[in-house]
């Protein structure tokens, strides 16, 4: 499989796309003005203690408080974890009392673990964690996790072997990240020794830091894809600004060093993302169908409560039978919207609804092939087995914003909703206006601007009702298109 990394840089924004065999899989985008948090250190203050929330907000000078959870708040006698990649926030299964743990006014050290989203704040753990090429550094932790993606138990006791020849009786725990699989111990000790840097350093930061201010921050945008994406499967890292490739090569030269030859600058007179495609890609997933090559296609929906993918069989009609017709297109989907899904960063609840089959065996081929879809997904993904109704219900974890989110904003005509009442509705709501106006307030005359085409229509297929109603209030009712006007945007105005 051919796999590329493009990173396409400008002034104040900077976009990462991941393109395999020619297709763009997933892109990422951060801008100057709203840089992510995920991963941020911060000096912070509780400002408000919530008993039945189990909870608290913490000001760590950000727009909004922050939000953070008793299970997600270390406690001083931590029990030693096991071999999974995970460290409980619960230690023994117990919570403590959100009271027990902190105080209001009490400064404490958190780390961002998910970014604003919609009107909620970040949230926030007290678990830190500092990753490096290899590992992650759980400064509170002091145990040894190995990724659940290395499979193979001989490696991950080479791994545990190295790691705990390396770090000796250090009271800090370490996980090993998947890409460490095959990584000799000199790499590992290296990425230990600059791990132990970047801690020291937080420390003398936290000493030092005011609230809000602060101590650790993730790396930039090209830089941190390439540590959690940069392996022997990347042919190319083509990056198509001078000065962030210098930064690229000194980062690949000094971690990666092996990869050194996969880096090169792009100086073509056409923008790298036009040269893939990745632009067009881009503006096909901020819309709601998706095509499918059989002429199927998926609608895509994204709301506040989860995400919903529909799947249709559209213009295919197959060449054997209904149900082999319904099979090939939700194979087909089930492929499409595992792409989607990393294209589009769509995280939290996913509902799939797959076209009805009667073949368990077909049913079983569908959720596989959704499943080996998801296996190059970078976050993590729980599928459920499909209900009696077609459904497959699914997780996916959501650390950022998705594409749609960071690069639109609700419609200003529908605030949102996806529709727009239609200019009878509008129409209707306008005479009810004018009789509650005329109730309250004296007046002779009155003028309504609204948009055109609910003008239009009033002065068309309603000149009979404004007639009535203006003998029925014994006023007369003028009637004024504004270009500017939403169609569901009207004024009355009393002379």
């Amino acid at each position: 499989m051919s796999e590329e990394i493009l990173i396409n840089v400008t002034p104040r924004e900077t976009r990462v796309g991941v393109v395999e065999n020619g297709m763009l899989q997933e892109v990422h985008v951060e801008r100057a003005s709203r840089r992510g948090y995920v991963g941020n250190v911060y000096k912070g203050r509780v400002q408000r203690v919530m008993p039945g929330m189990q909870a608290v907000f913490v000001d760590i000078g950000l727009e909004r408080a922050a939000f953070l959870h008793a299970s997600d708040i270390v406690r001083p006698s931590l029990p030693a974890a096991g071999e999974g990649v995970e460290v409980s926030g619960s230690g023994n299964g117990h919570t403590p009392s959100i009271s027990e743990l902190v105080h209001e006014g009490q400064e404490i050290v958190v780390q961002v673990v998910k970014d604003p989203i919609g009107t909620k704040g970040a949230r926030l753990s007290t678990h830190l964690s500092i990753p490096s090429r290899y590992l992650v550094l759980l400064p509170h932790a002091r145990t040894l996790g190995i990724s659940a993606r290395i499979e193979e138990e001989a490696e991950r006791q080479r791994l545990k072997e190295v790691l705990n020849s390396l770090i000796g009786e250090t009271p800090l725990g370490y996980i090993v990240r998947t890409n460490a699989e095959g990584q000799t111990a000199e790499s590992l000790a290296f990425d230990v020794t600059y791990l132990g840097k970047v801690w020291r350093v937080v420390q003398e930061n936290i000493v030092k830091a005011k609230v809000g201010e602060r101590v650790y921050e993730e790396l930039s945008l090209p830089l941190r894809s390439l540590r959690d994406m940069l392996n022997e499967d990347i042919e190319k890292v083509r990056v198509d600004s001078r000065e962030t490739f210098e930064k690229v090569v000194k980062f690949v030269h000094k971690f990666m060093p092996q990869l050194d030859d996969r880096v090169e600058h792009y100086s073509g007179e056409r923008p790298i993302f036009d040269l893939y495609g990745v632009e067009d890609e881009i503006q096909r997933a901020l819309k709601k169908e998706v095509p499918l090559k059989s002429g199927g296609y998926l609608i895509v929906d994204q709301t506040e409560a989860m995400t919903t993918i529909d799947v249709n069989t559209g213009g295919y009609v197959g060449t054997r039978n209904l149900e082999e017709t319904v099979y090939r297109t939700n194979l087909e989907a089930a492929q499409a919207a595992a792409r989607q899904l990393r294209l589009r960063n769509l995280g939290g609840i996913i509902i799939i609804d797959f076209i009805d089959m009667t073949d368990e065996e077909h049913r079983r081929q569908v959720l596989r092939m959704l499943e080996k879809g998801l296996l190059r997904d970078h976050a993590k993904t729980t599928v459920y087995p499909m209900s009696a109704l077609g459904l497959v219900e699914m997780t996916r974890k959501r650390t950022t914003e998705s594409l749609e989110r960071q690069l639109c904003e609700p419609c200003p005509a529908c605030s949102g909703r996806g529709t727009l009442k239609t200019a009878e509705t509008v129409t209707y709501e306008i005479f009810r206006e004018i009789t509650r106006a005329v109730r309250q307030f004296n007046t002779e005359k009155l003028l309504v601007m609204a948009s055109p085409k609910v003008v239009g229509r009033i002065l068309e297929e309603e000149s009979v009702a404004v007639a009535e109603l203006e003998e029925f209030i014994s006023k007369s009712i003028r009637f004024q298109a504004e270009e500017h006007y939403s169609q569901e945007q009207f004024d009355v105005v009393l002379l």
